[in-house]
């Protein structure tokens, strides 16, 4: 992902012709659309968003279900399963010194509007070393409107485009 344009960002998408690539740029679709060659197809966009206060008010997991916490150094993976063992739920987290990231944070559709993701939320969110540095993830639009109400914030939209397979 870029933050902003760039000549390596243009350098890329015209090095670049096999498929199954993606290039995110921290902007509008417009914005890198302009800069990318014709074989270069937009993707759904998404949302860089940050958050300063903790995620601390997940209710208990609803019978049955199970959370299991699995940590490697700085990284996170938070997995809920449902009471047939099936995934329900499942998030990453990776801290660095300047930042707490959040990805792929997803509950499956028949386990939805359980309280699952903010529970993987809350899980992930206790790996946290230092409160003080800002929690970041990239949020497809229907989580941007589940984590505003969590009090995240817009950073700016996230552009993306790729290759496709033929």
């Amino acid at each position: 992902m870029f933050p902003r344009l760039c000549d390596g960002l243009r350098e890329i998408a015209n090095g670049i012709s096999a498929p199954r690539h993606i290039l995110k740029l921290c902007g509008s679709d417009e914005t890198l659309r302009a800069e990318l060659p014709d074989r270069w197809e937009p993707q759904p966009g998404n949302y860089f968003m940050i958050a300063t206060t903790a995620c601390d008010d997940a209710k208990p997991l609803p019978d049955g279900y199970e959370l299991q916490v699995h940590r490697s150094g700085a990284i996170s993976r938070v997995c809920i399963l449902a009471p047939n063992g099936d995934l329900a739920a499942n998030g990453c987290a990776a801290e660095t010194p300047d930042a707490f990231v959040y990805d792929r944070i997803e509950t499956a559709p028949d386990h939805r509007r359980r309280g699952l993701g903010l529970a993987v939320m809350a899980a992930l969110g206790t790996a946290r070393r230092s409160q003080a540095a800002p929690q970041l993830l990239v949020a497809t639009e229907e989580g941007r409107a589940l984590y505003a109400r969590l009090g995240w914030t817009l950073l700016t939209p996230v552009a993306a485009a790729a290759i496709p397979a033929h």
